[in-house]
């Protein structure tokens, strides 16, 4: 069966992003200072962020006007398409119609340039000169190096180390676009350097990474921190994904009865999910919207609703999360995006009072799933997206099961042409299937902060 693509013509870019805090019955628990446990206010985050990322991470305005300067670099790959995959309906035998909005078209093959060119946009307007993150699988590293060379913004990146062995060439892409990159954690900072004493073999953390990061940007006047999930903000810059969606599903006719996607961080389901999420809050709709994540990291599935730093050396401000605990460290799988200790306050806030729902899978489930979807729509999908797809599969097996129709709409968030050790590693049966323990989890909400 051939694919059906349906793609919104240049002049459809979205002109705001859509803040689902303006619409959510009751706002979610605020951030609050690490050391005296009060909410923080904007002054708290300025040594880190421009003001304007700040003013949006607090916005509670229910669209927020994308520059001109950012939509035209989004013109490169922007509006994606959305693509309906027939082809993996025969091959499951599904009365399921499922749709998918293909991110993989962006320079860096990933959802992650949404928020990456904004963030570096924002950064110039201010005069920044240097930006410090951290990355997990390399997405977010490679977008946020294509984001600093648009606008002339030198970058450095902590890469968790397992995924610097594991995927060499998306750190030859942050390179290519001009970045600095580093296996974390590093001998640059004084965080990297603790956790080698304590371990100079580990394989390190979204969580270790994101110290490095942190310090490395309140050590230096020209550096900022930028952060590609979890916060507000890049939750806001990614809702250009479903703005486009709505639109398409118009094009076509239909409306989402469930809409899925992979959840490590949160910023690529709640990039499709918030706007759809909307008619959900606001009038009532049934559709349901699921976060899948890895059973090796479920923060939303095993994880406490606790304050807790948003990395490993406590240098963060509060906040309420599903967590694992701060101390979290991840086995080393292939879904290096996923591999976070927590999840986005505002997802884990609408997660908490129902709109969401959540489940785990472990790699060769997901895996299989992303073999079938290569197999019958063409495209290889990032080891992170193969949980979104795991999910729809399921999806569309249950409308099988109970003779329902039903329409599907998950995420691909981006392609594999970059992970293919992945595949090559479940293909010859290599891949082990964690499943972390809950007792670890108890262990670990021990060094939680204790919030009256």
């Amino acid at each position: 069966m051939t694919q059906k693509k349906y793609f919104l013509p240049e002049s459809e870019i979205p002109t705001h992003w859509y803040n689902i805090a303006a619409d959510l019955p009751a706002p979610p628990p605020p951030p609050l200072h690490p050391g005296t446990q009060d909410p923080i206010g904007p002054e708290a985050l300025a040594p880190l962020f421009p003001m304007e990322l700040i003013k949006q991470e607090v916005s509670t305005e229910r669209f927020v006007e994308i520059p001109k300067e950012v939509r035209e670099v989004y013109r490169v790959w922007r509006p994606s398409p959305l693509i309906r995959a027939t082809g993996l309906e025969k091959a499951i035998d599904t009365p399921a119609r499922i749709y998918y909005k293909y991110e993989g078209v962006s320079p860096s093959g990933s959802h992650k340039p949404n928020t990456s060119v904004a963030q570096a946009y924002y950064n110039k307007q201010e005069g920044v000169q240097r930006i410090a993150t951290e990355t997990g699988a390399g997405q977010w590293g490679s977008s946020l190096a294509y984001a600093c060379q648009m606008f002339g913004i030198e970058s450095k990146v902590y890469m968790v180390k397992i995924s610097y062995e594991q995927k060499p060439y998306r750190r030859s892409l942050m390179q290519v676009w001009g970045g600095s990159v580093v296996p974390s954690p590093s001998n640059d900072t004084n965080a990297g350097r603790a956790i080698l004493e304590k371990d100079p073999n580990s394989n390190g953390s979204l969580g270790i990474a994101i110290s490095e990061a942190v310090e490395d940007a309140a050590m230096r006047e020209d550096t900022k921190y930028s952060l590609g999930s979890v916060l507000n903000h890049v939750l806001l810059h990614q809702t250009v994904i479903g703005l486009e969606a709505v639109k398409q599903m118009e094009m076509v006719g239909d409306y989402p009865d469930v809409v899925v996607g992979c959840a490590g961080g949160g910023s690529n389901a709640a990039g499709l999910m918030f706007p759809f999420l909307r008619d959900r809050l606001v009038s009532g709709s049934k559709t349901r919207f699921l976060a899948v994540e890895p059973a090796s990291c479920p923060s939303l599935t095993k994880g406490e609703y606790r304050y807790d730093f948003g990395d490993t050396a406590g240098l963060t401000p509060l906040m309420k999360m599903y967590t694992l605990g701060h101390t979290f460290m991840p086995p080393g799988i292939h879904a290096g995006g996923l591999r976070y200790h927590a999840m986005a306050p505002l997802l884990c806030h609408l997660y908490s009072e129902g709109h969401i729902e959540a489940r785990a899978y472990p790699q060769n489930p997901c895996f299989e799933a992303a073999t079938l979807f290569a197999q019958t729509e063409g495209i290889v999908p990032a080891p992170e997206s193969s949980h979104a797809i795991r999910g729809a599969i399921d999806e569309a097996i249950a409308a099988r099961q109970d003779g329902a129709s039903r329409v599907i709409l998950f995420n691909l968030s981006g392609h594999g042409f970059l992970d293919l050790q992945a595949y090559d590693d479940y293909l010859a049966g290599n891949l082990v299937d964690d499943h972390y323990p809950e007792e670890k989890v108890r262990e670990a909400m021990q060094d939680l902060p204790v919030i009256p």
